[in-house]
């Protein structure tokens, strides 16, 4: 009598589609700028062209509601239209250029999506090329290699996926305060200065401050007082040990030697002021304050760290050896290891049960496959790379791993 025996069936393997939706949402996390940054481009235009109609609206309506010169005849009335109407056109025509820039912002969006929807449905390895691309053409921009992320955009068809504009917009800004000019930064805080009073940015105020310090070095005393008064004073109420500090130039001067506000008049302070414009731009737009390069390169990085790599006897093989890595992996803690690996120190191959350790008499261990060809190489001696002793092979001791 034959009995049928019931078995359970294998799970069924994860699908390629289901491996590609995994992808898509892992991405929408780590790249959330993909979107945003074209999002936030855009409410930035349609912001600045309804200011612009308010402006110019509101100052036509006040016009016509003026009298015209010339006493009221009808020759100066004519021109008062025609110079209403002329107006009316330029504001017509910057509306226009402002749909198109808005429109430009729409379809950046629109592919940016699609690019997103073929996360789930496309080729992976297109994918993750032309994700590699985004990714350095965002890190050559944020190191100011305009020209050249320009040139890997355009070569790759990614001119939509990338943010250049963006990027060329906040240079005149870096540009102006690498050449000592407030005036460009200012103007940026003016325009987006309900955005940045939501994130509490100092960036205005020390845009402020510098430019204080600019006319005491100038020694144009009486303009810095004037200037106090009306730009550092609103600030008073949040920032006054700051004012307190900077005003105090007033007395010190530039040739001070007090360390405390020398530090004031040095060059570095606009290096400070770019990298905070930087920061509030980035922060701005939705963007990720580090390179995307570094923060993936940071997360292989994670599982690479252990103390041993910052020894001097560092294999070269491991990339912590070299200076660029470990200084992007100093801010990172040490991998966890759950389980210890021994690895020989000649051969750089794992000790385990098929090619265990053994330990010489001063202690260091190696593996046995290293040991057994020396072994066979010296005439059944073996030497300690590291101290250079000399024994038997026959008076190696086993280690077992537990």
């Amino acid at each position: 009598m034959e009995m049928a025996i019931d078995t359970p069936s294998p799970a069924p393997a994860p699908s390629a589609a289901a491996g590609r939706q995994t992808r898509a949402a892992e991405s929408v996390r780590l790249e959330h700028q993909l979107v945003r940054v074209p999002i936030e481009a855009l409410k930035s235009t349609a912001r600045s062209n309804h200011r612009l109609a308010e402006k110019e609206i509101a100052a036509v309506l006040s016009s016509a509601a003026a009298p015209p010169g010339g006493g009221g005849s009808g020759d100066a009335a004519v021109d008062h239209l025609t110079s209403l109407v002329s107006r009316l056109h330029g504001l017509k025509r910057k509306m226009e250029e402002g749909a198109r820039a808005e429109e430009l912002q729409v379809q950046r969006c629109r592919a940016r999506l699609n690019r997103l929807a073929s996360a789930s449905t496309g080729d992976d390895s297109e994918w993750e090329d032309l994700r590699l691309k985004r990714i350095l053409v965002d890190y050559m921009l944020r190191m100011s290699y305009y020209d050249t992320a320009a040139k890997l955009a355009e070569s790759s068809g990614i001119q939509d996926l990338v943010d250049i504009d963006v990027f060329l917009d906040a240079k005149r800004v870096i540009d102006s305060l690498q050449n000592k000019e407030i005036a460009p930064a200012l103007a940026w805080c003016a325009e987006n200065r309900s955005r940045l009073k939501k994130s509490k940015s100092k960036l205005e105020f020390f845009l402020r401050l510098q430019e204080f310090v600019e006319l005491v070095k100038a020694k144009n005393f009486m303009h810095a007082i004037a200037y106090a008064r009306k730009y550092l004073a609103p600030w008073g109420s949040t920032h006054m040990k700051e004012l307190q500090r900077v005003t105090a130039t007033l007395v010190f001067r530039s040739s001070t030697n007090c360390a405390p506000y020398k530090v004031l008049f040095e060059p570095n302070q606009w290096d400070c002021l770019v990298d905070q414009f930087k920061q509030e731009f980035y922060k701005l737009y939705g963007m990720t304050l580090e390179p995307l390069l570094n923060i993936y390169m940071q997360a292989g990085l994670t599982a690479l760290k252990t103390p041993f790599c910052f020894e001097g006897n560092c294999p070269k093989e491991d990339p912590l050896s070299l200076d660029g890595f470990r200084k992007l992996a100093e801010p990172l803690p040490f991998s966890k290891q759950h389980h210890s690996k021994l690895v020989c120190y000649i051969t750089k191959e794992l000790m385990d049960t098929e090619n265990p350790p053994l330990v010489f008499p001063n202690g260091y261990v190696y593996s046995t496959k290293a040991l057994d060809e020396m072994a066979k190489k010296n005439g059944g001696k073996v030497t300690c790379p590291r101290t250079g002793d000399i024994c038997n092979f026959t008076d190696l001791v086993k280690a077992y791993i537990s």
